[in-house]
């Protein structure tokens, strides 16, 4: 678990700023008719126009600089000028961003047009998921309270929890250790002060499995149903959490 100096910290908040800049962006323009493709556009031009590097872009191969995952895919989908939004749809935009050698790390989930209210719950419950897991980011605290925190929102509101994926410590590295599973495993982990971790619940309206598609990327729920995944990248600082991904004041 790496520890953060207070510059990488700092420098941390402004490359989380430009991941947030672009979410602020995708609730705007986010509608029926859009592409996977223009959202790609959309947030590259914001991170390059922030002096930024797409994180994601070229990244083991991957071709974006968003990952844009409709309905059922849970992670890692593919922009495309072929997947147009409709009304009902959900999607999950997950993006990075890496300014002077640090990485931002942040999704969120957007409903595009009127969703049915079973899908708006799911958002709200992986959302709260979210938040309760970053409560737990605290120093010198085992790392399986942020776990236990998301899983124990998912049992009560009787959603699927995704578990081949999870969160992940970021810096210098878009992925660094340690992993963050989305549900208990006994891990004895103890969270260091000034360590980052991208916390990422990602849940489901139906059952906990998932698959990879025949291009190696889209994950996809097995029974169809749709994912939701939130995300923010997380220090754990003698004051609180610090969310890195959010608009500087």
């Amino acid at each position: 678990m790496h520890k953060k100096s207070r510059e990488e910290i700092k420098i941390m908040r402004h490359a989380g700023s430009i991941v947030a800049l672009v979410h602020q962006e995708m609730a705007r323009v986010i509608e029926p008719g859009i592409t996977t493709e223009e959202l790609d556009k959309i947030a590259y031009d914001i991170i390059k126009k922030n002096k930024a590097q797409p994180t994601f872009l070229g990244y083991n191969g991957f071709p974006a600089s968003i990952c844009a995952s409709v309905n059922e895919q849970v992670v890692h989908g593919i922009p495309s000028k072929d997947i147009v939004l409709k009304e009902g749809d959900i999607i999950s935009i997950d993006v990075g961003a890496t300014w002077r050698g640090m990485v931002g790390d942040g999704a969120w989930t957007y409903p595009v047009g009127k969703i049915s209210s079973e899908v708006q719950n799911l958002l709200e419950v992986t959302q709260r998921a979210l938040y309760k897991g970053i409560e737990q980011m605290i120093p010198n605290q085992p790392l399986e309270n942020v776990s236990g925190a998301i899983e124990d929102v998912a049992l009560e509101a009787k959603v699927g929890i995704v578990r081949q994926y999870g969160g992940h410590g970021v810096g210098q590295e878009m992925h660094e250790e340690p992993f963050l599973f989305n549900y208990r495993t006994g891990s004895k982990i103890i969270i260091k002060q000034n360590c980052a971790i991208a916390i990422e619940p990602m849940l489901n309206l139906g059952c906990d499995e998932v698959h990879t598609l025949a291009d190696n990327w889209t994950v996809v729920t097995d029974d169809k149903k749709p994912s939701a995944h939130f995300e923010h990248t997380v220090i754990a600082t003698e004051e609180g959490p610090l969310i890195t991904t959010k608009l500087l004041d």
